[in-house]
């Protein structure tokens, strides 16, 4: 049975960060010390981002608050409040977000009605709260109070891939089944200023954004669809156990991004794709340049050189990787949603979808705690709607408004 993503959609908030000048406040805190300060220069200037985007307002200049809770922006002091202040702004502004994604993706179904909707997968590590996002997504678009929900919670940067495999799964179990998933992280809640090298690391790669697919084996979605969805598999490198993850502080949640990570991944790359292309033979056998596109999780710029390098791909093929992180930054499990949306909107080649075996297909894969590497094979059944030439991903919705 083929399983199709019938719409593709991503959100942002409006707050956005100008990475120089985040780099800038952070550089000017009172207690970093010598080491520290260097860090800061160097984790911000070498990161290959632009920009960012934030549900936190007061992460701005421009912004004032009478009673500031991150950022004090008349004496530029980055403030350090509790858990539960982080996660009582995430319950409110991941759920603008969430709905705001899957509305988009719905409005991508026009064929589709609210009550087709019969399995909702949400996904998010960055905040918790219950009745949850797939409660409200439920309640604010009007589906079905029937729908099977399900959320993903606290897995990391690989998460869309577990969620869009279970898709799969629901899809093949029954036919007429349609699944939303929907991806929200508030990375930019966990900020703080420290000497901690994977602190410094984490401030100065994650943001705020969200992204929604649409799922469903219908044989009347096949002649609109965008994807289809082939085969996903997991891989666990022997180590780096202890060199990527993500903990609950009394302050926030605290990252541990060891700076082996880019190495481990190096080691590993190559035999972590291992099962995914013995799927397909045929493909297994060829050059890895021979598959047309990449859907590379921009974990960071040195992640993305090292899997370019290790896998000879070509700078073109990165392009969609190296896009999103410029201008988005790492937003942990909806980032990859948003370099495959990048390569859905690039024009269709001649004979794309009717080449060779590599012509048209996507091997994507994104990387988490673990170490985990979650990879999926796809095929591009066609362009996205508001693409164009430059390949460039279209502006997401920025979220502004409050839910009601």
């Amino acid at each position: 049975m083929t399983v199709y993503v019938r719409a593709l959609e991503t959100a942002v908030p409006k707050t956005m960060l100008i990475q120089s000048e985040a780099r800038d406040v952070f550089a000017a805190q009172p207690g970093l010390n010598r080491l520290g300060s260097r860090l800061v220069s160097t984790c911000f200037d070498s990161a290959a981002i632009d920009t960012r985007f934030t549900a936190v307002e007061e992460l701005t200049n421009d912004f004032r608050a009478d009673d500031p809770q991150f950022y004090d922006s008349d004496s530029g002091l980055l403030l350090n409040p509790s858990t539960k202040v982080r996660n009582d702004i995430f319950a409110r502004e991941a759920t603008k977000l969430f709905v705001e994604a899957a509305r988009a993706a719905l409005e991508g179904c026009p064929e589709l009605d609210l009550l087709d909707i019969t399995h909702l997968v949400t996904v998010s590590c960055t905040g918790f709260f219950n009745p949850g996002p797939d409660y409200k997504i439920v309640r604010e678009l009007g589906l079905s109070p029937a729908v099977q929900r399900y959320h993903l919670g606290f897995m990391g940067c690989y998460a869309a891939f577990p969620a869009l495999r279970a898709a799969k799964l629901f899809c093949e179990a029954d036919p007429d089944a349609v699944v939303l998933v929907v991806c929200a992280e508030l990375c930019s809640l966990h900020v703080r200023t420290s000497n901690d090298p994977d602190t410094i690391m984490g401030s100065a790669l994650f943001a705020d954004g969200a992204a929604a697919a649409v799922v469903t084996a219908r044989p009347d979605a096949a002649d609109k669809a965008l994807l289809q969805l082939d085969h996903f598999e997991t891989v666990l490198t022997p180590v780096g156990e202890d060199s990527m993850a993500w903990n609950i502080g009394d302050n926030g949640f605290e990252m541990v991004l060891g700076n082996y990570v880019p190495h481990i991944i190096d080691d590993h790359i190559s035999g972590a794709l291992q099962p995914l292309l013995a799927r397909e033979p045929e493909l297994a056998a060829l050059p890895y340049t021979d598959i047309q596109h990449w859907g590379i999780h921009p974990g960071g710029r040195s992640i993305l050189d090292k899997v370019q390098s290790r896998l000879g791909l070509t700078d073109r093929q990165l392009v969609p990787a190296r896009e999103v992180l410029r201008n988005y930054g790492n937003m942990s499990s909806a980032t990859v949603l948003f370099v495959l949306k990048h390569i859905l909107e690039q024009d269709m080649e001649p004979g794309e979808s009717a080449g060779g075996a590599g012509s048209g297909r996507i091997c994507s894969m994104a990387f988490g705690p673990g170490l985990t590497v979650e990879t999926a094979l796809l095929t591009k059944l066609r362009q996205a709607p508001g693409g164009g030439k430059a390949g460039h991903l279209q502006q997401p919705v920025a979220v502004e408004a409050p839910v009601a």
